[in-house]
C-alpha cells in the first residue's frame, strides 16, 4: 500500500510539473512573473554573483606570490652562524665554493640566504622564454647533465671531473634536480647559485619532478619543510614553474627532459608559445616535454608511466625533418651507462645520478651521466 501511495504521489508531482511548464517560454520559467518567485529568483541570482565574486578573489589570492609576504631584509642572521653568506646580497664564486663545502659537511644554509637566492633566481627565470635558444661559436662546448635527483655528492663528482661551471665551461642541467635523494635542497640551491652567477652560461630546464604532485609524493616537499618551512616550499614551487621547458642549441639540437609529442605537427614555435608558469596539464605539448619516452618500434604507444606517450624512430625522424634539427637530447630514464643513443643516433638519453639505482656503487663519470657537445 505504501508503495502504491508513493507511485501515485510521484505521478501527481509529474502532472503538476507538466501543467506548470506547459505553454511557458524559457524566459517565463527563468524570470517568473509571480512576485514571490521573482524575489526568490533575485535572491538566488545575488548569491550566484556573490559566489562568483568570492571565487575571483580566491583566484587573485592564489596568484599572489610568496615573495609579497617576505621581509627578507629584516631576517636576522644569528651571531653563531658561521656559514656562507651572499656578498652585498649577490652570489659570487667565493660564495659558491664556500656553499658547496658547507653542504658537503651536511650543514644548512641560513634561511635568509636561501630566500635571497630563491627570490633572485625567480626573477632571472621569469624573464626567459619557454624555449631557450643559444648559439655556440666554433669549438665552443656545453656539457649536458641529466637527472640528479637529490644526489648531492654525485653533483660534486661531476664538477670535480668536468670542472666547475664558468663562462668557458657552460652546463645545461636537464631537469629532475629534486626528489628521491636525501639532499635535494642542497642540489637545487647549488644549481640555482650557479644560475645566478653565470645566467648566460649555466642553464636549467624543468623536469617532471619540478612539480607539486611529484614533490609531495617523492620527498622534496617534506625535505624543505624539515630543513626550512612550508612557506619556502611554496616559493620553490613558484620558482619551478618558471623553469624553461626546452633548449635549442645552434638550431640543430633540441634538449628537453622527457621527449617528443603525442601528435605530429608540433613546431619549435609551438614550444615558444607554451604558457609554462603553472603546474603541467595531464596532456598536450607541455606534458609531453616533461613525461614522454622513446620506444624502439615505429609509431606511438601508451606510456608505461600512465602519462603522455612513447614515441618511435619514425616520430623522431618526422619531427627533426619538420623543424630542421639534427637530433634531440633528453633525460628522464636511468641508463646502465649513464647515457644511451636510440633512433639511429637521433635520440640521446643522459641520466646523471649513478646512485639512483646502484646505492653506493662507484661508477666512473668519464662516461656516466654527462655528454659534451662541441659545435663544429
Amino acid at each position: 500500500m505504501a508503495e502504491e501511495e508513493r507511485n501515485a504521489s510521484a505521478e501527481e508531482l509529474k502532472e503538476k510539473a507538466n501543467n506548470y511548464f506547459k505553454g511557458k517560454s524559457l524566459s517565463d520559467i527563468v524570470r517568473p512573473s509571480d512576485k514571490d518567485a521573482k524575489m526568490k529568483y533575485q535572491e538566488c541570482n545575488k548569491i550566484v554573483k556573490q559566489k562568483a565574486f568570492e571565487r575571483a578573489i580566491a583566484s587573485d589570492e592564489l596568484k599572489r606570490s610568496v615573495v609579497d609576504s617576505l621581509d627578507i631584509e629584516n631576517m636576522t642572521i644569528e651571531d653563531d652562524y658561521d656559514g656562507p653568506q651572499l656578498e652585498d646580497g649577490k652570489v659570487t664564486l667565493k660564495f659558491m665554493k664556500d656553499l658547496m663545502a658547507w653542504f658537503k659537511d651536511q650543514k644548512k644554509l641560513h634561511r635568509k640566504c636561501a630566500y635571497q637566492m630563491l627570490v633572485q633566481v625567480k626573477e632571472v627565470l621569469s624573464k626567459l622564454p619557454s624555449l631557450v635558444e643559444i648559439t655556440l661559436i666554433e669549438t665552443e662546448k656545453i656539457t649536458i647533465c641529466g637527472d640528479t635527483h637529490g644526489q648531492y655528492y654525485d653533483l660534486l663528482n661531476i664538477f670535480e671531473l668536468n670542472g666547475l661551471p664558468s663562462i668557458t665551461n657552460p652546463y645545461l642541467f636537464n631537469g629532475d634536480f629534486v626528489d628521491r635523494g636525501s639532499f635535494s635542497v642542497e642540489v637545487i640551491l647549488t644549481l640555482f647559485g650557479f644560475k645566478l652567477l653565470y645566467p648566460e652560461h649555466f642553464h636549467l630546464l624543468r623536469g617532471n619532478h619540478e612539480t607539486d604532485n611529484m614533490n609531495q609524493m617523492y620527498g622534496f616537499e617534506g625535505e624543505v619543510k624539515a630543513k626550512y618551512t612550508a612557506q619556502m616550499f611554496q616559493l620553490f614551487s613558484e620558482v619551478f614553474q618558471w623553469l624553461p621547458l626546452a633548449q635549442c642549441i645552434n638550431s640543430k639540437v633540441l634538449v628537453m627532459h622527457g621527449g617528443l609529442f603525442s601528435e605530429d605537427g608540433v613546431t619549435l614555435d609551438d614550444i615558444r608559445k607554451i604558457d609554462r608558469n603553472r603546474q603541467p596539464p595531464d596532456s598536450g605539448p607541455m606534458c609531453d616535454l616533461l613525461w614522454s619516452d622513446p620506444q624502439p618500434q615505429d609509431g606511438r604507444s601508451i606510456s608505461k608511466r600512465g602519462v603522455s606517450c612513447q614515441f618511435g624512430p619514425d616520430v623522431t625522424k618526422r619531427f627533426l625533418e619538420q623543424n630542421k634539427l639534427q637530433y634531440i637530447v633528453r633525460s628522464h630514464e636511468v641508463k646502465a651507462e649513464g647515457y644511451e643513443d636510440t633512433h639511429s643516433g637521433k635520440c640521446i638519453t643522459v641520466f646523471s645520478a649513478p646512485n639512483y639505482w646502484y646505492g653506493n656503487l662507484s661508477l666512473s663519470l668519464s662516461t656516466w651521466g654527462r655528454i659534451t657537445l662541441v659545435m663544429p
